[in-house]
């Protein structure tokens, strides 16, 4: 039957990997501390953004309100950390969000997500290789951008760089050997690296706080006349805004949180060392907390120390630290910042070269992609087939590829990963304990959900009888679950498309104000039946998904506030997703098609689910058969 056909298909693409609790065997080596892996996480996460992010935010978006903005940027991180964290507790192997995906909302979703999860690693690979060959370069004069530019200029200007990036080419290649000869050298380069980072930024911030002055918190108009006069170069001057501490209103915050939230993506590498680290159940989850705790301070504490140095609207946002301190008198200190970078940038390319081949490795382990991608040295216990092939795609993007376009794919990726997660923490803790092995327990499971089903009622949403998760409670939260992040979707984009008409923030608000109350006021039947009807459905939803009962599993780590601080994650991260262009999400497109041209082709086949449901339908079978013969 047709119907039957499409109906295997569809559970093809849903089947889920059985839950496994505690540590597994691995054919990686356990090496890494809890110490390699917050040294991991800070590195990949306070890149070179600390050095650049914080004046352009605070020139043109938020002025010394920019301290705002990365406490608002970091309290949503964390939401997604904390998700990070609970699942690295729970499942503690390599993949990261697409192993998460996989035991909780099946194959396809799983797929989708660790193709982008590999996006996101080779363009950040790339992109930050370019920056480092760049600010190298910067360093020395610029005499290797001239001397390329000069013999062997590219002129391809919509798709390829000015020149190729030789420097960069070989900088990838090095870390690639690197990140081949084992996890605990790597992680024993990074912690070098990470530390100088860490002090030069200490050092940054105790000066900014010597040299600054707290009146340029307090910035006036007469302020900016007096610069405007002091200085021939005008235009390189900023807005004044209103002022004072938050210059550009809840507008601007609001605006530079958004970019801000970018200067947090990284930690996520931690999540794919479940193999590696030698606690993951207690390290994951310390190492991702910590992390995310000291990059906030460390931002928080630059970003205070920059505007203090200087008025927010003399920021220069290709070099904001040097000149902040050239600003104060202190220009030898430049090179101190220098140094810093160098290292920032260095760490932040290792943090995404190593989780790139782990997600690539668990993959084709469970035969999603290649088989030969999974093949570990026995050596270095690194996926070195995986390692190679990654070094080599990032390597060549970076050597010819003009890479501005590409970041916001980064994002995407990145993002989708995030939210996936969140989905799946919420999705997950409402569940009954897997413990399904077998093809015979698995129908007797089919069976039960069919049976509990029938006895679901409006008055078993709200009051469960059981104080435990079913199968039942466990649909009931998937599926309201995914109607929130449809509802949320809906919601972010009629905000976007009144921004897109430049409206600003409070003239959105007043919009919505427009829209919904005075109609309200004026007693539309209508409307009011349609805002009370869409308030109360996702109050609603949410409230029903809060009466379910949770899995009382015992964890190193769980996400505190359940289901509020997942479904905050999600709407934050939907709204972000929302901001992109539509020539992103068209490049986008095609990234999905390939993949799914590999997974429809190719991982569909040969997954390690499709052989295992083969196998129990061959021993179904064969019991069948002996079954039948005994009746004989």
């Amino acid at each position: 039957m047709p119907w039957q056909a499409f109906r295997r298909f569809g559970q093809k693409l849903l089947r889920r990997r059985t839950l496994e609790s505690g540590m597994a065997e691995t054919r990686l080596a356990r090496c890494l501390t809890t110490l390699d892996l917050v040294a991991l996480g800070v590195g990949s996460t306070l890149g070179a953004g600390v050095y650049v992010l914080a004046g352009e935010v605070a020139k043109d978006k938020a002025g010394p309100s920019i301290v705002i903005c990365f406490l608002v940027a970091a309290v949503s991180s964390v939401l997604a950390g904390l998700c990070y964290a609970e699942f690295g507790a729970r499942v503690p192997r390599s993949g990261s969000a697409y192993l998460y995906s996989y035991v909780t909302v099946g194959e396809l979703w799983a797929f989708t997500t660790g193709w982008n999860l590999i996006l996101s690693y080779v363009i950040g690979t790339a992109s930050v290789a370019r920056a480092w060959s760049s600010a190298f370069d910067n360093l020395i004069g610029n005499h290797i951008s001239t001397a390329l530019q000069g013999s062997v200029a590219l002129h391809v200007p919509q798709v390829l760089a000015e020149y190729p990036d030789f420097f960069a080419l070989g900088l990838v290649f090095l870390l690639t050997g690197l990140l081949a000869l084992g996890a605990s050298e790597s992680a024993l380069v990074t912690k070098v690296f990470t530390a100088v980072n860490l002090l030069v930024l200490g050092f940054v911030i105790i000066s900014g706080f010597i040299k600054g002055d707290l009146n340029n918190w307090k910035l006036t108009e007469e302020d900016y006349q007096l610069a405007m006069a002091e200085t021939n170069d005008t235009y390189s001057l900023g807005p004044l805004g209103s002022g004072g501490f938050v210059p550009f209103g809840f507008e601007g915050i609001l605006r530079g949180a958004a970019t801000c939230f970018y200067a947090f993506v990284g930690f996520d590498c931690i999540a794919t060392t479940g193999e590696e680290a030698q606690n993951p159940q207690r390290s994951i989850p310390m190492g991702i907390v910590i992390s995310l705790s000291v990059c906030f301070f460390a931002y928080f504490g630059v970003s205070s120390a920059l505007t203090l140095m200087m008025p927010y609207y003399q920021l220069q946002p290709e070099s904001p630290l040097p000149e902040a301190f050239l600003y104060t008198g202190w220009a030898s200190a430049r090179y101190v910042v220098a140094v810093g970078s160098l290292c920032a940038l260095s760490t932040s390319l290792l943090g995404s070269m190593f989780p790139m081949p782990r997600v690539i490795y668990a993959m084709a382990e469970d035969g999603l992609l290649f088989r030969v991608l999974a093949r570990i040295h026995t050596g270095t216990h690194t996926p070195i087939v995986a390692t190679v092939v990654s070094g080599i795609i990032a390597a060549f993007m970076a050597f010819l590829f003009k890479l501005t376009d590409l970041v916001d794919l980064m994002s995407i990726g990145t993002l989708l990963a995030y939210s996936l997660v969140s989905i799946c923490v919420l999705i997950l803790r409402y569940q009954p304990e897997q413990e399904i092995k077998t093809g015979e327990e698995m129908e007797l499971q089919e069976e039960m959900i069919t049976t509990e089903s029938e006895k679901l009622t409006l008055r078993g949403l709200f009051f469960p009888l059981n104080s435990i998760p079913t199968a039942v409670s466990g649909q009931v939260v998937y599926v309201c679950s995914s109607l929130l992040a449809c509802l949320g979707g809906s919601v972010w984009h009629l905000v976007l498309v009144l921004m897109s008409f430049n409206l600003t923030f409070e003239a959105v608000l007043l919009t919505a104000l427009c829209l919904w109350g005075v109609p309200l006021l004026s007693g539309d039947l209508v409307w009011i039946t349609v805002v009370v009807l869409l308030l109360l459905l996702i109050i609603g939803i949410i409230v029903v998904i809060w009466r379910q009962p949770q899995s009382s599993i015992p964890l190193h780590f769980k996400v505190p506030a359940l289901p509020f601080l997942p479904l905050v994650s999600i709407f934050v991260n939907i709204y972000l997703m929302m901001q992109m262009t539509a020539g992103t999400w068209a490049r986008f497109g095609v990234w999905m098609l390939i993949g799914f041209a590999i997974y429809f082709g190719y991982g569909i086949r040969h997954s390690l689910e499709e052989v295992k449901s083969k196998q129990r339908s061959r021993k179904s079978r064969a019991k069948t058969g002996s079954i039948y013969v005994h009746r004989v």
